[in-house]
């Protein structure tokens, strides 16, 4: 995608037939069940549907090109790693400008492969970016608790507990003491949750730098070279 590029739903005419439009995206998101580096674009596309312009369709169009050039592009799983989760979280606070909802993603490992991840809306408007990545981070827990089930399941002792990295100190800090802060009760269900899952040795939220945030593909555009430094620590790669 293009860089500081915001599509929205009147930026032009109406395509008089929509139909490929939202073949190709339907296609694009059954893609992106294995193809992590495409769930951004994807997600952004996916919200014009109903009714796509010209401009969508000439955006749309960079995905599959995208593709086409990295077709033998892959995810790695080493056979030597450990059975350990790591979860990350972003969000691109009040990012919609149509109604100023903020983008969530996650991405889980399991040692150093990849094994899920998330691109999506929040339901609701944040008030603040802190409250933003609140949610993220109660949205990522989610997902790690039915991992960890899921392990249990397999066999799988986890007993420690699963490494959590956000960049917003704000929301690190609303979930380790949620009661220390009154003016954030629009939040406390988030809030409480996660520090009942801290409780029971479920997650343990920790910083991460914006350096090596590496969620922020599934939020943002990025550059050609950050790009491929995300998809290198993704895991996502050619074969040799």
């Amino acid at each position: 995608m293009e860089l500081n590029v915001h599509l929205c739903a009147s930026d032009g005419e109406l395509l008089p037939d929509p139909t490929r439009y939202r073949h190709i995206v339907g296609s694009l998101v059954y893609l992106g069940v294995t193809h992590s580096n495409i769930s951004h674009a994807v997600h952004i596309q996916s919200q014009f549907v109903s009714a796509p312009i010209q401009l969508h369709y000439t955006h749309l169009l960079r995905v599959p090109r995208y593709l086409r050039g990295t077709i033998s592009r892959r995810v790695f799983f080493p056979h030597s790693s450990s059975l350990q989760l790591q979860a990350y979280c972003d969000t691109t606070w009040a990012s919609d400008s149509s109604n100023r909802r903020s983008l969530s993603a996650f991405c889980v490992f399991l040692s150093a492969s990849l094994i899920a991840w998330k691109t999506k809306k929040q339901t609701i408007v944040s008030r603040s970016s802190a409250d933003a990545e609140l949610r993220a981070m109660a949205l990522v827990t989610t997902e790690v608790t039915w991992l960890r089930w899921l392990l249990e399941d397999f066999g799988v002792s986890v007993s420690r507990p699963t490494s959590l990295f956000s960049e917003s100190i704000g929301a690190i800090s609303m979930a380790l003491d949620p009661v220390k802060y009154e003016l954030s009760k629009h939040v406390g269900v988030d809030a409480f949750y996660i520090r009942a899952q801290l409780q029971d040795g479920i997650v343990s939220p920790q910083y991460v730098s914006l350096e090596i945030q590496l969620v922020d593909l599934f939020t943002k555009a990025q550059t050609r070279a950050r790009h491929r430094f995300y998809l290198s620590k993704l895991s996502v790669l050619d074969p040799p």
